[in-house]
């Protein structure tokens, strides 16, 4: 088992910078969906779940774009309330786009999420 060995006299200083939270992510995207309009989010992960997600909200007719460390998705053009099996199937979470979508067009077509 690793271990780090921490001798006291010395300051420790310096900087570490934190990724954002998948768990925070992922519903904030999917509220993307309510608004209807353009949506900036920072400090994402740039991991499966949230490529995932991106693919989704993209597929149903959002605009994303990626600038500098920022996500730009504007649903204002949102053409399906369906998001296809293949990619709900994918992760667990894709769930809470479907809520998204009913909450804002009161109709959504999924299968049941993956894993």
């Amino acid at each position: 088992m690793a271990s780090y060995i921490i001798e006291g006299g010395k300051k420790l200083e310096g900087e570490v910078k934190v990724s954002g939270s998948k768990n925070a992510s992922l519903p904030i995207m999917a509220a993307s969906i309510l608004s209807g309009k353009t949506v900036t989010l920072y400090n994402v992960p740039n991991i499966y779940d949230t490529q995932t997600t991106l693919q989704i909200l993209q597929l149903i007719g959002c605009n994303i774009s990626k600038k500098n460390g920022k996500i730009i998705i504007n649903s204002e053009k949102i053409k399906t309330q369906e998001i296809p099996d293949e990619l709900m199937r994918k992760m667990r979470s894709s769930v809470v786009l479907a809520g998204a979508i009913i909450g804002r067009f009161k109709h959504a077509v999924f299968s049941y999420p993956g894993d």
